[in-house]
């Protein structure tokens, strides 16, 4: 039997197993659903920033090996600019320090998310119990 809507003024819904789902209810449980697919995303964006910091590290040990003379072409933006040694070290130092930021903006906001869903989490199981599953598949 489908969801239906009763007649009072707080609108409560009702499903087959007789769960009285409020729509403050609906509302923390699509908050949640939100949170869980922003998770998804930070999770993704934080693997990356990963990744172009191990890069980031792996130049610069390789530059290590080059002459102090030898022009070193260095990636900014779409383009490829041509420094010296010292002045690439640098460079990439920056890009490492930024990327480092970046992990670390990502980490804090998704503690807070997360610290948020495990509230909404602990609410939602208190009130339907059983009757809800809010685990993710990971």
């Amino acid at each position: 039997m489908a969801a239906k809507v009763a007649n009072a003024p707080n609108k409560v819904f009702q499903n087959h197993d007789d769960v009285h789902i409020s729509f403050e209810d609906q509302q923390k449980i699509n908050k949640f659903a939100k949170h869980n697919a922003r998770m998804d995303e930070l999770k993704v964006e934080l693997e990356m920033k990963k990744n172009d910091l191990k890069s980031v590290e792996e130049a610069l040990e390789e530059i290590e090996l080059f002459d102090e003379d030898e022009e070193i072409p260095f990636l900014f933006g779409e383009v490829f600019l041509s420094h010296k040694l010292t002045r690439t070290q640098e460079l990439l130092q920056e890009t490492k320090e930024q990327t480092l930021k970046e992990i670390a903006a990502i980490e804090a906001k998704a503690n807070d998310i997360k610290s948020e869903m495990n509230e909404l989490k602990a609410q939602l199981y208190q009130r339907f119990g059983s009757n809800i599953s809010l685990e993710s598949d990971d």
